[in-house]
């Protein structure tokens, strides 16, 4: 167990800076296992009882955010109780408790974000930010100008009606179509239920981007962690 220094510890806390905390050792505000210390030079651990006031402190938790390209066949929950591999099987080497932002299908891979940021989680995923989610589609048969008309204007899936979406072919194979789809919503299966509203059902599909965080080059089932400017821009579009 790692030793720290008591001031350092209670930063890490977020008490106080390390300099104000040296204040509060020296008022005889801080308690160690009970008893109360004014040395600087004491070292405690994680399992020490460290009181300010009376009040317990413990180290908040780094904050980590990894964006991961999820393959199919792995569920976007932390634990599945039929058993099957979920995304966080695919990241290792993190000590902290890691949650998905969102959901995609099991059958859907792309983008998916992970952290412990639950304000992140929070505000990300409400409603009334209308983050723009970019998806490619593989789509069976051509879709008319009138079907791809509906599309961007809204459809009535279900008891709700779609807000107005991107919709783009972007290449044909065959029979079936590729299309890039942005939508600002994430209801369960939009995209899916989308495509079928217009007869054309999806064959494969694949999360490309989150607002201003893309896959790029990032291999399938590899993750990393976001870059601070990243981590940056998404908030300064979530609080825009």
């Amino acid at each position: 167990m790692e030793e720290v220094r008591l001031q350092k510890f209670l930063a890490l806390c977020g008490a106080a800076s390390r300099r104000k905390a040296e204040e509060l050792i020296k008022q005889g505000r801080v308690h160690i296992n009970g008893i109360t210390v004014t040395d600087m030079g004491i070292k405690v651990t994680e399992e020490d009882l460290v009181e300010l006031d009376g009040k317990r402190l413990r180290k908040e938790p780094k904050k980590v955010y990894i964006m991961l390209h999820k393959p199919t066949g792995y569920v976007t929950t932390s634990k599945d109780q039929f058993s099957r591999k979920t995304v966080l099987d695919l990241v290792e080497g993190i000590e902290e408790r890691l949650y998905p932002v969102g959901r995609l299908d099991y059958d859907t891979s792309g983008l998916l974000l992970l952290t412990n940021d639950g304000e992140f989680t929070f505000k990300l995923t409400h409603p009334k930010h209308e983050i723009e989610k970019v998806y490619i589609a593989r789509i069976q048969g051509i879709p008319s100008e009138a079907e791809m008309g509906n599309f961007r204007q809204g459809l009535r899936i279900e008891d709700y009606t779609t807000s107005p979406a991107g919709f783009r072919v972007i290449g044909k194979s065959g029979r079936d179509t590729l299309a890039e789809i942005i939508i600002h919503e994430g209801k369960n299966r939009q995209v899916r239920k989308m495509c079928e509203a217009i007869g054309h059902p999806v064959i494969e599909l694949k999360r490309e981007a989150i607002g201003n965080l893309a896959l790029g080059n990032l291999k399938e089932g590899h993750w990393r962690h976001l870059e601070l400017s990243e981590i940056k821009g998404i908030l300064t579009l979530l609080d825009g």
